[in-house]
């Protein structure tokens, strides 16, 4: 079941309904600002309540089909006379109620929990709520937090449990790095593009050298920038894996095409099969990925390929518009002849001059990427693509490459006729694909690239385990911190809002998605986001690190962001790496290697809960302005990371670590700095009076 969302951030209704929070909170504060103790007193106190499915609160949230379910939900201590779970099962249009009771209470004395078992989740996705009950008291919560009126039953924002749908641990625990291969580094110039070697779609090629600082990656030729060619390739990245795997500690790469194409950006496929000639041989790949996923050189890894599905280039033998190079084709193309075996892998609206390709129809589209045509089930594209077991999926997940995973380039697009995706078709393909992938890997990656919400493809286990986290990470990050969007538009928000846009876009996805979505601070598609952040000394890299390797999800760095690379939109964002900058003497670097120990450390920081802190979950700033604070929490550990987004420190914040089950008297670390700070009793509630330097953050470990 697909559930359709129509907001893209912040939204209208939940600023309504969080200012009735404020108002009922409100009113359970006495004059000193203190809240009324808890009690059977027919009022349910809000700010206590938590869950989400974390391993705290979630005994199962992977479970397989007609597994048992056990869900806990926090309270205030003493609080409530009664819960339940609430779940609604849409196969049968049921609404079932579990009674809850309680468990324990927390160390602190400040939480109960109360649980409750959902004995036989059956093989249907489910969604479910709580109902809790002082007296005559109720309040019901949901992902999107608590509330005084009863969710509709398929609320979007339910929580989910969707029997037999995994996504990938090692996602779920690792660190991501991007790469545009030529811009990384070139361990083989033989097989540079030198000037002139071809010509390609009216412009030569330019071979450009390679050397510290900034080199301009604009083309001598106006118009030409996808022919300029700086010599990375596949050797480079392998020479340079004991940079991201042990300097860095990341372990997993994700590389933008690497197949032939007469481009250097390589969205313009030639041949699926082969690799491009200037990133070295299909050997050169075997011999990357068995580096990769080797222990020898760092953590063992794993590898994503970008697959570009949606359209072929014009060099492509299928279509057969056009060759450049060395290049020959023993077929006839579809743009050739309307009797080409390959006619049907494309939509002519007038054959050859007028067809669908990746932005309209050519030639008022991008005519270099005529538009694939996936027909019906069973047809030849599909098998092509990823049905069959000698298909361009398969064959790069089976051996002797054993790729881990597949990022699909513009993957709400693939559709059939020339339509343009997002429709029951474009379900299909991704559907049918997902069964191709997992049946040669179940722990494969299926990363899906789009730019809003993604909840379309993610809630109901059938499509993608994860999206790239544009919507609810890359976008609100930018206009926090930087104050523009992910382009470089002006757009501004402030802490609220960004908390509400944060808890909105988590609301949105399962909690094993939530885990894998991939958390970016720019990409090849994006302005970098130093450049976003109008850099200096480094301070919008350093907050957008800690947010990005403490938040929900896969943090993924695309190479130079650990360094604060500058650089606009395409093609400046795709400049070549600094090399002079890859080591811990940069500040960036610096405090990437810490934040991925960091991470690597705590598995809470990896599939631990989120708990708002500042502002909290009923939008208390807590008369703090431009601090973002919140824990991640397991069952072992309780870290709160503090964010300031103010160009100066700020002494004394008082951060509500009670929330956390931060006890009164004990000790909590900076895992940054190292400073410890005492957690203080304020009016029976334990806060810690946190230093923090303009645009920077604390990781407080107890």
């Amino acid at each position: 079941m697909n559930r359709q969302h129509d907001h893209h951030s912040t939204r209208p209704w939940h600023w309504a309904s969080l200012f009735i929070l404020i108002l009922l909170a409100g009113a359970l504060l006495g004059t000193s600002g203190r809240a009324l103790a808890c009690g059977n007193n027919n009022v349910v106190h809000w700010r206590e309540i938590f869950h989400d499915q974390g391993p705290m609160y979630d005994n199962n949230p992977e479970p397989a089909d007609n597994a048992s379910v056990t869900l806990t939900v926090r309270v205030c201590y003493h609080d409530i006379t009664s819960a339940n779970v609430v779940y609604y099962d849409a196969s049968t249009g049921t609404t079932t109620w579990v009674p809850m009771s309680w468990a324990s209470t927390d160390p602190t004395g400040q939480f109960d929990y109360w649980q409750g078992t959902i004995s036989d989740v059956g093989s249907s996705e489910l969604q479910y709520w709580f109902q809790i009950n002082d007296g005559t008291a109720t309040a019901w919560y949901n992902a999107a937090g608590v509330s005084s009126t009863e969710p509709a039953a398929t609320s979007a924002d339910n929580f989910y449990i969707i029997p037999g749908f995994t996504t990938p641990d090692w996602m779920k625990n690792g660190v991501g790095y991007q790469i545009f291969p030529d811009r990384f580094y070139d361990g083989d110039p033989s097989n540079d593009v030198t000037s002139g070697q071809y010509s390609y779609g009216g412009c030569e090629t330019e071979q450009h050298s390679w050397s510290s600082g900034y080199t301009s990656v604009e083309a001598n030729v106006s118009g030409c920038n996808s022919e300029v060619f700086f010599g990375g390739d596949l050797v480079g990245i392998q020479d340079q894996l004991s940079y991201i795997k042990q300097t860095l500690g990341a372990n997993i790469i994700y590389l933008n095409p690497i197949f032939e194409s007469p481009t250097n950006h390589k969205y313009d496929t030639a041949d699926y099969y082969e690799v491009d000639p200037a990133f070295g041989t299909s050997t050169d790949l075997e011999n990357l990925i068995s580096a990769i996923h080797s222990s020898s050189n760092g953590p063992e890894g794993y590898i994503i390929l970008d697959g570009v599905f949606n359209h072929t280039g014009d060099t492509n033998c299928w279509f057969g518009m056009s060759t450049y190079g060395n290049e020959t084709c023993s077929v006839t193309g579809a743009y050739q002849s309307q009797s080409s075996p390959y006619y049907d892998y494309y939509t002519f609206q007038t054959w050859p001059t007028n067809y669908y390709d990746f932005l309209g129809i050519s030639p008022n589209g991008i005519p270099s990427m005529p538009k694939l045509d996936y027909g019906a089930s069973g047809s030849a594209v599909r098998c092509q693509i990823y049905a069959c077991s000698n298909s361009v999926v398969q064959t790069y997940l089976l051996p002797p490459y054993a790729i881990d995973g597949w990022r699909l380039d513009a993957a709400q697009y693939l559709d059939a006729g020339g339509n343009s995706g997002s429709d029951a078709t474009n379900h299909q393909i991704m559907q049918e694909l997902r069964t191709a992938v997992k049946s040669v890997n179940p722990n494969a990656e299926i990363l899906g690239e789009y730019w809003g919400d993604a909840s379309a493809w993610l809630d109901d286990g059938t499509e993608w385990d994860s999206a790239m986290n544009y919507n609810g990470f890359t976008q609100p990050l930018s206009e926090w911190i930087c104050g523009v969007d992910e382009k470089g538009n002006a757009a501004s928000i402030d802490t609220a809002q960004y908390a509400t846009w944060l808890w909105d876009t988590r609301a949105d996805l399962p909690w094993n998605v939530q885990e894998v979505m991939t958390n970016e601070l720019g990409t090849h598609d994006t302005e970098r986001f130093a450049q976003r952040c109008s850099w200096t000394n480094g301070w919008g890299t350093y907050l957008g690190l800690i947010m990005q390797f403490t938040y929900v999800g896969t943090p993924m760095i695309y190479y130079g962001d650990e360094y604060g690379m500058m650089g606009g939109n395409d093609p400046e964002n795709r400049r070549t790496f600094d090399w002079a900058d890859a080591t811990t003497v940069d500040a960036g670097v610096a405090l990437t290697q810490k934040l991925i120990s960091i991470r690597t450390q705590y598995p809470e920081l990896r599939t631990g809960s989120f708990i708002p802190l500042v502002p909290d979950m009923i939008g208390d700033l807590y008369g703090t302005t431009g601090i973002y604070a919140f824990a991640r929490v397991d069952q072992n550990h309780r870290l709160v990371v503090v964010l300031n987004d103010t160009s100066s420190t700020q002494s004394n914040v008082a951060v509500p670590v009670w929330l956390a089950g931060d006890a009164i008297g004990s000790t909590v670390t900076d895992l940054i700095s190292g400073t410890q700070y005492t957690v203080q009793n304020n009016g029976g509630r334990g806060y810690v009076n946190v230093t923090v330097d303009g645009h920077y953050g604390a990781i407080l470990e107890q």
